[in-house]
């Protein structure tokens, strides 16, 4: 089981999650769609060739972005995160993920 953490603004955050949804992501026990989320500040500098979504280049910018935590059994995450990737507005989305151990 993994941890899937990922950054998002408030424009995509339902869309992005329904994408990691769709293939498998979110599923804890006998329960789907499962997630946590926090609203937060991101901050970035679009360098030179840069494509940003929002911001301008060399400029620094500052975005509220929300986190959002969710569970991934081992054989989907790496469609989870193919599936935020595609879903994400950003050109670089910012993501963790995190192998969990049972005990």
């Amino acid at each position: 089981m993994y941890k899937f953490v990922f950054f998002v603004p408030e424009s995509h955050v339902e869309s992005v999650k329904d994408a990691i949804f769709h293939v498998g992501g979110g599923k804890l026990g006998n329960y789907s769609h499962c997630s946590w989320q926090v609203l937060g500040i991101g901050q970035f500098k679009p360098l030179k060739d840069s494509q940003p979504y929002s911001g301008e280049i060399n400029q620094l910018h500052t975005v509220p972005e929300w986190r959002v935590e969710l569970v991934v059994e081992e054989p989907l995450i790496q469609a989870a995160v193919n599936a935020m990737k595609a879903a994400h507005p950003y050109e670089m989305p910012a993501y963790e993920v995190i192998n969990l151990e049972d005990y």
